[in-house]
């Protein structure tokens, strides 16, 4: 039998990639498939995730598209599973001889890229055992600007590798927000960070919920009316609070097509894989090139390196923390421990944990670590340590 008929293939993410990659993979005879989305159907997907009816509104992406793919491909097995990515058990992501990621942010990317390189083994020498090695194909779009790359963990540089080329996430001064505003994304960004917890100081902002975007909207328009700021749209709402740029459909067709002929070339031999990365340009025109991303040699998820940091006495074990935050590391909850002495400096949690270690945040290193001394960081980020 084929390999393509046995190997079972996660698809990570439902939505505009998704629904490509899982339309491209039953076109492919690959028929063991597993989907995981968070996400459920808006109207404003209808446009290009075209495995969603108008029906659907509501429900379940990953449920919604298996079922759409499974009725209209007798031959597919394809199982959905609605959640986080996180909220999986690392037995799951073991179980799969690849895996095709269409997400759509930075952090979710890094907690699957960490999560998959954990799995490899390495063997006496140093080496890694090829067995264990599960193939990552990380798929994303930009408008007219799309990429694909091919990740196989330890063997070639991971997503963490290449951190340095996505820039942190765009957020806009809250002084200028709510007193200066000068574009559309200031009023918007008003009406959902200040107007939503003034008026419902109990209910957190659903973005997934019609009613609330719809309300975010219509305040974000009267503010802008009151400004003589043109160019708010129910879609630039959308936008900015999901941090969403918007998608070409043809993007998608293509970066999904090279992510499932690199799948089916892992799968089976048949050909040269990917190396590493492929970037698309269509905004001018239909461009593309390749290059290799190459491995960082003190990478924090896919070297055996110690991160190395030189800091004075004088700082705070609080200031540590906001540079592993800050950083070129740019971690988000991290937790510290001694690795010397087994002290635990300071724990994001349990709650009464992260009490008992709280005092620490304004001690100075000096007085809580010895010099040189190696410390432990654990963050939600990653699945090691």
């Amino acid at each position: 039998s084929s390999p393509l008929s046995t190997a079972r293939i996660l698809v990570v993410g439902a939505g505009g990639l998704g629904c490509e990659i899982l339309k491209n993979l039953a076109m492919s005879q690959v028929p063991n498939v597993d989907v995981i989305d968070l996400d459920s159907i808006d109207v404003t997907n209808l446009n290009r995730q075209f495995l969603f009816r108008e029906k659907d509104i509501g429900s379940s992406k990953a449920d919604v598209a298996a079922k759409f793919i499974n009725e209209r491909c007798p031959w597919m097995k394809i199982t959905a599973h609605h959640g986080k990515i996180q909220d999986k058990d690392i037995d799951f992501y073991s179980s799969f001889q690849c895996i095709i990621s269409g997400l759509d942010n930075i952090e979710a990317r890094r907690w699957l890229n960490a999560t998959v390189t954990s799995l490899v083994q390495i063997d006496e020498d140093g080496d890694p055992d090829p067995s264990t090695i599960i193939p990552i194909i990380d798929g994303g779009t930009e408008g007219f600007a799309g990429q694909a790359r091919v990740i196989l963990p330890r063997i070639t540089s991971c997503f963490e590798c290449s951190l340095d080329a996505f820039p942190p996430q765009k957020t806009f001064p809250l002084c200028t927000v709510a007193e200066t505003p000068r574009i559309p994304e200031h009023c918007i960004a008003y009406a959902f960070t200040l107007q939503w917890p003034r008026e419902f100081p109990s209910k957190k902002l659903d973005a997934d919920s019609p009613d609330d975007m719809q309300w975010v909207y219509q305040k974000a328009l009267e503010r802008s009316k009151q400004y003589n700021i043109d160019g708010v749209t129910y879609m630039l709402t959308m936008g900015v609070v999901k941090n969403i740029i918007p998608a070409i459909a043809s993007t998608n067709a293509i970066v999904a097509a090279t992510c499932v002929n690199e799948a089916v070339k892992l799968l089976t031999f048949c050909s040269q894989s990917l190396n590493t990365y492929m970037m698309y340009m269509g905004s001018t025109g239909v461009y593309s090139h390749t290059f290799v991303y190459e491995k960082k040699d003190d990478c924090p998820v896919c070297s055996s390196t110690l991160q190395k940091l030189t800091l004075s006495t004088k700082h705070t074990l609080n200031e540590l923390i906001q540079i592993l935050r800050d950083g070129d590391l740019r971690l988000k909850m991290p937790s510290l421990t001694a690795a010397t002495s087994g002290k635990t400096l300071y724990m994001q949690k349990p709650p009464a944990l992260e009490k008992m270690t709280r005092p620490n945040l304004d001690k100075a290193l000096s007085t809580l670590i010895q010099d040189g001394e190696v410390i432990t960081v654990t963050d939600p980020m990653f699945q090691l340590s």
